[in-house]
């Protein structure tokens, strides 16, 4: 009998690759100020590489979370059951200090080596860093009520994951959540009709129903609701100190494109006790600088993403052959490979420009914080938009392959547009930039003065950058300003970046993105970037594939 099931002409499993060893994150980590931490951002590379880590991230997509409303005898309990994978991943990520750790440290350069690490272990497994981000943002917002922050910022920061349903002070660690989409609202949070009244004991009592409330088993949330002052921001903890539940009822899981390990939830608040954060009436001031460092998160998670697709494109036609050569030797497939090469190493420089401005804007940095203000909004733009583009190009380098759930390639393709809307869609984000530039005009002096750092370096960076002094003289009325605002926000990001590679990366890398994404010689798809364009110079500053490889594959950039 024939044996028709030899395996020839497949790659070998990519695993026990290192996900901190790019030189583009490194060098940027150094300069930034956080050089110090490199050793435990290798050291979780590393961990997120490895087969183990692999294997949990397949089963939480695989098995997702389940709800139980209620117990056997009919009573409400309102538990998420996940798989133990969840745990590990979890446990891991607050061990190594992705959540509100650097709070606790007052050193230079600690949030942009917990950007650099949420980066690095985004790439094993996408949807526990929903819970992690958002228990690193609720930390600045809650400073706004001293009191709860005394009590509570210890165990949000503490390394300890101590997931289970107890009163939040008797744990040895917490995990924060954020509820404030309503059905009627969306983005629109103003429109939200949740009703907060003032209890005898100086509490509040919430009631109305959150759309959209992500890791609803967490200890403590963030939440907006109306009191007769106005929109005003709470904390609800998940148990009361008696050890009894909040009146937080949690009505269904989200069925979602995406992000399947990651609980999504509506949530009916029923009376349930809440603790006014900030001044009452002020709750938007109050948490925007949670949807700041969340915002934050979703450039790294995107630039994550991208990383990682690069990586499974880079291996497989590192090892897969047609038409007589390997494809990572054939011109149009090197092209297109370079291309995300490119992307990618755009969108890690960027992110970790916006983790510097964020960690120096902590330490007192008026110029800085300005940067952060306007450059973080136009980030999160554009990097969240490439994001979805640069899988999909991806997932194709691998053919249907990639098209196969086992691949991981559906698991990125699927997570690429939760980064785009979270924390506000490519409307709120270039509205947000039209925000900044009329209310903080610094904002826009701190943006030129980073881009300019690289005048004269390249003439068609030079043109581009002009080009958007050009833009913002055509704003006009409010009316002509929004028809504007996504042109603008899309150049003002792509003149950061190639200022930041032009500076920062190899030539090779500034000149095919300057041809490409700033002189117009760029057809728009991946893969047409401009004939003279240096694809072995792009693609040499990505690192070696470990797996046995063809020599000439290696050569041309597979990576591990």
């Amino acid at each position: 009998m024939t044996d028709t099931h030899d395996v020839v002409n497949q790659p070998p499993p990519l695993t026990d690759f290192h996900t901190a060893d790019e030189p583009a994150l490194l060098a940027a980590v150094r300069r930034g100020g956080a050089g110090w931490g490199e050793a435990q951002l290798l050291e979780l590379g590393a961990l997120a590489g490895t087969e183990e880590v692999q294997e949990q991230a397949r089963m939480v997509e695989e098995q997702p979370p389940r709800l139980r409303t209620h117990d056997r005898f009919g009573h409400r309990v309102d538990e998420v059951e996940f798989h133990p994978a969840w745990h590990q991943l979890m446990a891991r990520a607050v061990e190594h200090g992705l959540h509100a750790a650097p709070w606790a440290e007052d050193r230079p350069g600690a949030h942009l080596l917990r950007a650099a690490k949420f980066y690095v272990w985004s790439q094993a497994e996408a949807g526990h860093g929903c819970p992690i981000s958002m228990t690193y943002a609720a930390v600045p917002a809650l400073r706004a009520a001293p009191g709860l922050a005394v009590a509570y910022e210890p165990l949000l920061t503490s390394g300890t994951y101590d997931f289970g349903l107890r009163p939040p002070l008797e744990k040895a660690g917490l995990i924060a959540g954020m509820s404030m989409t309503e059905k009627q609202g969306g983005s629109d949070v103003r429109a939200g009709t949740t009703r907060a009244v003032p209890a005898a004991d100086g509490s509040y009592r919430l009631t109305g129903h959150k759309w959209f409330t992500s890791a609803p088993m967490s200890d403590l949330f963030l939440a907006l609701a109306q009191t007769p002052e106005g929109l005003s921001c709470f904390l609800v903890p998940r148990v009361l100190p008696d050890g009894t539940r909040n009146r937080m009822h949690l009505m269904r899981l989200k069925d979602k494109l995406g992000n399947h390990s990651n609980a999504s939830s509506e949530i009916e608040y029923d009376g349930a006790v809440a603790h006014l954060v900030g001044e009452a009436g002020r709750g938007v001031r109050t948490i925007v600088e949670m949807v700041n460092m969340t915002r934050l998160d979703c450039v790294l998670g995107s630039a994550a993403n991208m990383r990682a697709g690069l990586r499974q494109a880079l291996h497989h036609t590192a090892h897969r052959a047609a038409f007589g050569r390997q494809l990572a030797e054939q011109p149009l497939m090197r092209s297109v490979l370079a291309d995300l090469a490119l992307e990618s190493e755009a969108a890690t420089v960027l992110a970790m420009r916006l983790a510097t401005a964020v960690d120096r804007s902590r330490q007192g940095d008026a110029q800085e914080a300005a940067l952060r203000r306007l450059a973080l909004a136009a980030g999160k733009y554009w990097v969240c938009k490439r994001g979805a583009t640069h899988a999909a190009e991806a997932l194709e380098c691998l053919g249907g392959n990639g098209y196969v759930e086992e691949s991981g390639m559906p698991r990125l393709y699927r997570e690429a547009p939760l980064l785009s809307i979270w924390e506000g869609s490519g409307n709120v984000a270039a509205l947000d930039v039209l925000r900044a530039l009329g209310k903080e005009p610094d904002s826009l002096d701190a943006y030129f003065a980073e881009v300019e750092a690289a005048s004269g370096a390249d003439r068609r960076l030079d043109a581009a950058a002009a080009g958007v002094r050009t833009l913002l003289g055509e704003l006009g009325d409010p009316e002509r300003a929004q028809l504007l605002a996504r042109t603008l926000t899309e150049r003002m990001a792509l003149v950061l970046q190639g200022s930041l590679l032009v500076r920062y990366s190899s030539p090779a890398v500034a000149d095919a993105f300057c041809a490409s994404r700033l002189d117009g010689e760029w057809g728009g798809a991946f893969g047409t970037l401009p004939p003279r364009a240096d694809l072995a110079g792009i693609l040499a500053g990505v690192r070696a594939d470990p797996a046995p490889a063809p020599a000439s594959a290696v050569a041309a950039g597979a990576l591990g």
